[in-house]
């Protein structure tokens, strides 16, 4: 399969390509703009924050030198940004000179692009504040109790940013999130108007690429990368700061655990991650072409 799905790409439709951490999308959609030419556009949630670029992953600049790149880095660390956000940005690509290649780790983002977006009213200040102070004293699963049952049956209750996501709507408009999602306008790109793709990754191949790029992402300026952001005045609450592995390398600055802990810890954290990501995929991304890896 991997080698037959470049042949079954033309060179008009929008390309998709989604997958888990580690899997090489990124070398896929450079493969694919330097075979049949496109933007590649970021649909990666952490990878749109200017303050991350190694402990992301995203394109190096001799990667962003091979073809053009869009809507990385783009966002100031200390904003909030949203899968609406995403979508208003992505909307201009869609009908530019260039076809764009997207290409990510955030189901969401490909969800909301290919099924459509409820148009939700934006969380009032006082409640991401109070969001954000039951989930750092109590936990994701204080406010996943608090939810209706349609919307916990719905979210994936093991991302405390969806469960958190859920409980401000609740909050803010008297509605759960499902209700809103039940009255979804109609997308910006229709999936049948796409060429999706879905790297699906055996999980000790990809457990062992996480490990490794994790020790290339230290040995490339990850630590000093870490370090700017503590210096810039480090607040774990900031979406930007979700990077993953950005908090355990914070607690060994901070010297609260060992750089040989930090990296373990990261290394762990991504592993879940990546076994998230490949649960939302599967379960809600069947109609898309899966890619076998290795």
């Amino acid at each position: 399969m991997r080698g037959e799905w470049m042949k079954r790409l033309d060179a008009e439709r929008p390309v998709l390509i989604a997958g888990p951490t580690a899997s090489g999308k990124s070398a896929m959609a450079l493969e694919v703009a330097s075979r049949l030419g496109g933007v590649i556009v970021n649909a990666d949630a952490l990878q749109v924050f200017e303050n991350w670029r190694v402990l992301t992953a995203r394109p190096t600049r001799d990667e962003e030198a091979v073809a053009p790149h869009s809507l990385y880095g783009h966002v100031g660390r200390a904003a909030s940004y949203s899968v609406g956000h995403w979508l208003r940005d992505l909307a201009p690509l869609l009908d530019g000179p260039a076809r764009p290649i997207v290409v990510g780790g955030t189901g969401l983002y490909f969800t909301a692009l290919t099924e459509g977006l409820a148009d939700i009213p934006p969380t009032p200040p006082e409640i991401r504040a109070a969001a954000d102070a039951r989930i750092a004293a109590e936990g994701a699963a204080a406010l996943l109790a608090e939810l209706d049952a349609a919307t916990a049956a719905r979210i994936d209750r093991q991302n405390p940013m969806r469960v958190q996501r859920a409980w401000e709507v609740l909050r803010t408009t008297g509605r759960g999130l499902a209700a809103w999602q039940d009255e979804t306008p109609p997308p910006l790109l229709p999936l049948a108007a796409a060429q999706p793709l879905l790297l699906d990754a055996d999980r000790d191949w990809l457990g062992d690429r996480i490990d490794r790029r994790f020790d290339a992402m230290i040995a490339n300026g990850a630590l000093d990368e870490a370090e700017r952001n503590l210096e810039r005045g480090w607040d774990p609450a900031l979406p930007s700061s979700k990077a993953i592995g950005a908090a355990e390398l914070m607690d060994f600055l901070q010297g609260n655990r060992s750089l040989k802990d930090a990296v373990a810890d990261g290394k762990t954290a991504t592993r879940q991650f990546a076994k998230r990501q490949r649960t939302w995929f599967r379960s809600r991304m069947r109609a898309w072409m899966p890619i076998a890896l290795p």
